[in-house]
């Protein structure tokens, strides 16, 4: 067990504190709770990398702390209709999605590479904008308008262009599955 992966499992520690927080009507708390774990994704990163502490736990780990702490938040400010439940929706379906088809395809003995594209990444930049936007405008009492509305816009479009590529992608992937191949 690495520092790095500590680092990540704090944060992943750090998913129910968050949903709490936003529940209680706590967003200053959220939105500081919010930004350790962007430290921390941040630091963990660069202790694997700069120190040669990257692990295949790693490698699993990290995406999942982000994800669940994202799709904790989406949901969370959803229910509390902070956000538009349609681009909850989006947010969460997408990792549903992506999740079920590495699923598939590893049942069927055919793992998929896990490599995020570009537009994944700019996907979650956009989604931890809006995220961080909105915890701070509800934290801090400012108006957010018409900046949530962009990043929100950001949020769909970048969302919707990333399940296509990974779709294909995983079509591409799958359509060498001999006829009549069962999964596992």
């Amino acid at each position: 067990m690495s520092i790095p992966n500590l680092i990540t499992l704090g944060r992943i520690l750090l998913v129910p504190v968050i949903v709490w927080a936003i529940a209680s009507n706590q967003m200053e708390i959220a939105f500081a709770i919010f930004v350790i774990a962007g430290v921390s994704d941040a630091v963990d990163g660069f202790l694997a990398k700069r120190f040669n502490m990257a692990s295949e736990l790693g490698a699993l780990l990290d995406p999942l702390a982000d994800k669940a702490l994202l799709v904790s938040i989406y949901v969370s400010l959803g229910i509390w209709g902070a956000v538009p439940r349609w681009i909850v929706i989006l947010v969460v379906s997408r990792d549903i999605m992506i999740v079920g088809a590495v699923i598939v395809s590893w049942l069927f003995g055919k793992p998929i590479p896990m490599k995020p594209l570009m537009v994944s990444k700019l996907n979650t930049v956009a989604q931890v904008a809006f995220a961080a936007l909105v915890l701070a405008a509800l934290g801090f009492g400012f108006k957010s308008s018409p900046y949530d509305l962009i990043l929100m816009g950001f949020v769909t479009v970048l969302t919707l262009l990333s399940v296509s590529f990974y779709l294909v992608e995983w079509m591409r992937h799958m359509s060498t599955i001999e006829p009549g191949q069962e999964p596992r």
